[in-house]
């Protein structure tokens, strides 16, 4: 049999934009902020989140990857197919949030990125504007990049732009005069690593405490580590990646659970584009917590 290494083709216009995901199933009594009516019908219902919450999302593959390395740049776009029903969740979901927290490598491996609602989906920008304002939040989100370091591509567009750097004190010290005046150093801690706690603690004094992570896979695993990780938000990709020679994670890197810790989550909503599955977990030892640390 041939391989087809082709990709399904990215559809662009609102009509296909819009077009309803069909919704499988979602738990009753579900948090909800009342989306612009086109909205509601494109997602196949409305989304909430009752603060203070932080959920992820990602796309992986069937067989579990969720980046294709470090040579592969932008590898997300690369497994969902770039496809509408997929940036329009992505967009939704930065839509929601007060901020949308990256880690360092998520920053260097996407070089022409921004974090925006917009970004994600042109097509619905005056859409994702009109939900932000009916929230009373800004016209974006704060863009938080984590990097213990300091080493960050001070040129990266999404920089240039504007974004909030929690980082230790050394990596206040190297990126000092170096990031763009848009940007905001947060130093967290005294050490030489950054506690998410932490980070998550001085986000909620500017007023953040409904915060998207799109990872990666490491900041994902300090999350979890952490117990502060509240929903993951994961869309299917109908493609296999395979995985030789590269590293390939999946959704967490940097972290064993199995078999000797659990993080068990109970899948709360279900909705289906074509082959594609957008999921959404709540995890449960986190919603238990709730940030024990008064986030």
């Amino acid at each position: 049999m041939g391989e087809n290494t082709t990709a399904p083709p990215a559809e662009g216009t609102p009509a296909q934009v819009l077009e309803p995901l069909e919704l499988l199933y979602e738990e009753a009594g579900l948090p909800h902020y009342g989306l612009p009516p086109e909205f509601a019908r494109a997602y196949g219902g409305d989304l909430g989140f009752t603060p203070p919450c932080l959920y992820a999302n990602f796309v992986a593959s069937i067989d579990g990857v969720a980046a294709l390395g470090p040579g592969y740049p932008s590898s997300g776009s690369a497994i969902s197919g770039r496809r509408s029903a997929d940036r329009f969740v992505m967009g939704l979901l930065r839509a929601c949030s007060d901020a949308v927290l990256i880690g360092a490598g998520t920053l260097r491996a996407t070089p022409g990125h921004r974090w925006t609602p917009s970004h994600a989906c042109p097509q619905a920008a005056s859409g994702f504007a009109e939900l932000r304002r009916s929230l009373r939040r800004p016209t974006q989100p704060e863009l938080v990049v984590v990097t213990a370091s300091g080493d960050l591509p001070a040129n990266h567009p999404a920089l240039q732009s504007g974004a909030l750097i929690a980082t230790t004190v050394n990596g206040a010290c190297r990126l000092d005069g170096l990031i763009p005046a848009a940007c905001t150093t947060l130093t967290v801690g005294k050490g030489p690593t950054l506690r998410m706690a932490d980070v998550l603690a001085a986000l909620k004094t500017r007023g953040h405490t409904t915060v998207l992570t799109e990872g990666g896979p490491r900041l994902i695993g300090h999350l979890l580590d952490e117990g502060l990780l509240d929903e993951l938000f994961l869309t299917t990709s109908p493609v296999l990646a395979g995985r030789a020679d590269t590293p390939r994670p999946g959704l967490i890197a940097g972290l064993e659970l199995l078999p000797d810790k659990s993080r068990w989550a109970d899948l709360i909503s279900a909705r289906r584009r074509d082959s594609y599955l957008f999921l959404r977990y709540r995890l449960r030892a986190c919603a238990a917590r709730k940030y024990d640390l008064a986030l």
